[in-house]
């Protein structure tokens, strides 16, 4: 059965919350129901943006919607756990913190691809609204200071709160308008214009003018395929990623005793005093595996030694050291009984492959490595790896 298109109500007011529609169909899905609804506020996914969520009301039973798809006839069906008989009248309410939301993010991203058309003849060839990201692919590079500049124009659109036109002109009208569109779009087409900024065929709902977007913020930028990513955050969003990195920058600067301004200085000198301290461990790690090592004679067959507490470079070092001393195998096992160990075990001459083998085989050992080294983690006793070294 051929079903009519849904009403787009959003297309009527992107502000409007609440309306009344009645069931024209109810069809089981894997996780629940589809509803179709002669007439909805929901936006279904679609353009790159995800649904709007909310809440069907009959008589005095609340029915979640958790998703809204859309199909090629414009046919929307809300996704819902619990049936609802057809020519039930309904109550429907959207999750309008979630719709503004989105209507600043979308908004934003206008902004941002009209004003990078226009500058440097860059398409949008990607965008992804949900509510963990939004992010505008586009093919061609920036540098960090065109990035950034393109950010500075963007919000001076916020600051003069244009008014946002959304429409769909009529073919004749259509047929000479100028405007950005990924895809060939079949039947009316709705036009979002930003006037002196963008021009683009879009399907979501947008502000009403631009001062209501607040900010908008480029978090991230990184070479994608042939261009760019951009990572924005704009209004609400752009707010709590602020507060939220405002509370890790004094947080820092509390750390290391500077004021918030100096946390990059501080944090960079920091790193200098780390570079320098790692150098003289290093060495202190040299001398210490060179005294272990002398304590082993020299032209000893093989060498089991274990170790508590001692990191990879040390351990590394110590092996190198024992294998120029000694004539066989030479191990070093670090951790406990009850922890396992991690192993790293040289040669001065047998195939260290083999012994990795019996290690495999009798202590669980995962690792490899060359004839000359081999190196990983097992499950023993240090009686149990001492025997097997006894027995080489």
């Amino acid at each position: 059965m051929t079903m009519q298109a849904t009403k787009r109500l959003f297309d009527e007011d992107a502000y409007r919350t609440e309306f009344t529609a009645t069931v024209l169909a109810c069809e089981p899905q894997k996780k629940g129901f589809s509803v179709i609804l002669d007439q909805t506020c929901f936006f279904p996914e679609e353009g790159g943006q995800t649904a709007d969520i909310g809440m069907l009301f009959v008589g005095e039973e609340r029915i979640a919607v958790r998703d809204a798809q859309v199909d090629k006839e414009n046919v929307i069906r809300h996704m819902v756990r619990t049936a609802i008989p057809e020519g039930t009248t309904v109550q429907g309410k959207i999750d309008w913190d979630k719709r503004f939301s989105d209507m600043q993010q979308h908004s934003g991203e206008h902004i941002l691809s009209g004003l990078i058309h226009s500058t440097f003849g860059y398409n949008n060839v990607g965008f992804h609204l949900s509510a963990n990201e939004v992010t505008l692919d586009l093919d061609g590079w920036m540098t960090p200071e065109q990035v950034e500049d393109i950010e500075r124009r963007a919000n001076e659109v916020v600051y003069r709160n244009i008014e946002v036109i959304a429409e769909y002109p009529a073919p004749e009208v259509l047929a000479t308008l100028e405007y950005r569109s990924k895809i060939e779009i079949d039947g009316p087409v709705r036009i979002v214009t930003f006037p002196g900024v963008d021009v683009c065929a879009c399907c979501a709902p947008q502000v009403a003018r631009t001062g209501e977007i607040g900010q908008i913020k480029i978090i991230r930028a990184a070479k994608y395929k042939s261009g760019i990513r951009l990572h924005i955050l704009c209004g609400a969003r752009g707010l709590a990623d602020a507060q939220r990195k405002q509370k890790q920058v004094e947080a820092i600067g509390a750390a290391l005793s500077v004021k918030q301004e100096k946390t990059a200085a501080a944090v960079a000198k920091l790193q200098e005093e780390m570079t320098k301290l790692k150098l003289e461990l290093a060495a202190c790690q040299k001398q210490l595996a060179v005294g272990k090592a002398e304590r082993i004679p020299e032209g000893t067959a093989n060498v089991c030694l274990f170790e508590t507490d001692m990191d990879k470079t040390a351990q590394r070092e110590l092996v190198n050291q024992l294998t120029a001393r000694c004539t066989g195998l030479c191990g070093v096992f670090v951790g406990s009984d009850g922890s396992g160990y991690r192993y790293i075990v040289g040669s001065a001459g047998p195939d260290a492959r083999e012994l990795n083998q019996k290690l495999k085989e009798s202590c669980a050992a995962r690792g490899g490595g060359s004839s000359d080294m081999v190196q990983g983690s097992l499950q023993a006793t240090e009686e149990q790896l001492r025997e097997i070294f006894a027995k080489l």
